[in-house]
């Protein structure tokens, strides 16, 4: 984990807290050369392939199997390369980088800038799980975000400019698990709800979020469990 800056106050001694170069120099090693080798190793059974039922497999088998040597072994080697460079690009655009300052914190991933939040609006900080959190005063939630960087980083970075760091969520025994319909919530909660169940259903992260969004402009945060379950509190007083 890498760290710049170390002053309290001021966006010239604001920290970041991003993943370390050994794991980027890693991940575009890594997995160009597992792709290059898994598929490789894949042409050497092409044979077997063919013979499965499934036409997504038997197919592009019988493609590479009918291609002369060397050009076989070049070709799925090559494909493997390609694979593993695209798993590279999606790794290193996912990760996340949190720059800390006391006028504003950014969350930021490799293709842009995902959330800038005011310093002033922030109350307290903290990881449910995988995901960083931050919280207003009222308790609804400023940002949520996947995140794989050390802990003990983050707190550093956000104590040192005054934030206040939590152990865990203090609103978690607030949270109801959301089973169609709930009947104390509005009509629009619930459809936004069973929305965002299928949205995680279908593993469609990015639409998921924005429903996130869209509940807490109407007062309701949302956590889930294994993408499975959701969880809702409501936000006290939100005018919402």
């Amino acid at each position: 984990m890498t760290a710049s800056g170390a002053g309290p106050a001021g966006p010239a001694n604001a920290r970041k807290v991003a993943e370390p170069g050994w794991v980027r120099v890693l991940i575009w090693g890594l997995f160009p050369l597992l792709g290059a080798g898994v598929i490789g190793g894949l042409n050497a059974i092409t044979g077997w392939l063919m013979k499965l039922p499934w036409a997504p497999v038997k197919y592009p088998a019988k493609f590479v199997d009918d291609l002369p040597e060397p050009a076989a072994t070049l070709g799925a080697v090559a494909i493997g390369l390609v694979a593993g460079l695209i798993v590279a690009v999606a790794a290193v655009h996912e990760q996340l980088a949190v720059t800390v300052a006391a006028e504003r914190v950014t969350l930021s991933r490799g293709n842009g800038t995902v959330r800038s939040v005011d310093g002033a609006d922030i109350a307290l900080v903290f990881l449910d799980g995988k995901q960083l959190v931050l919280l207003d005063p009222a308790g609804a939630e400023l940002a949520r975000e996947k995140s794989d960087l050390d802990a003990e980083a983050l707190r550093e970075a956000f104590e040192a400019h005054g934030f206040r760091w939590v152990a865990e969520d203090p609103h978690r025994a607030e949270y109801r698990l959301w089973v169609a319909p709930v009947g104390d919530l509005p009509d629009a909660v619930n459809v936004l709800l069973a929305a965002r169940q299928k949205a995680l259903k279908e593993d469609k992260s990015g639409y998921a979020s924005r429903i996130r969004g869209e509940l807490g402009q109407l007062g309701y945060v949302v956590r889930d469990e294994r993408k499975k379950h959701q969880y809702w509190r409501r936000v006290p007083d939100h005018p919402g």
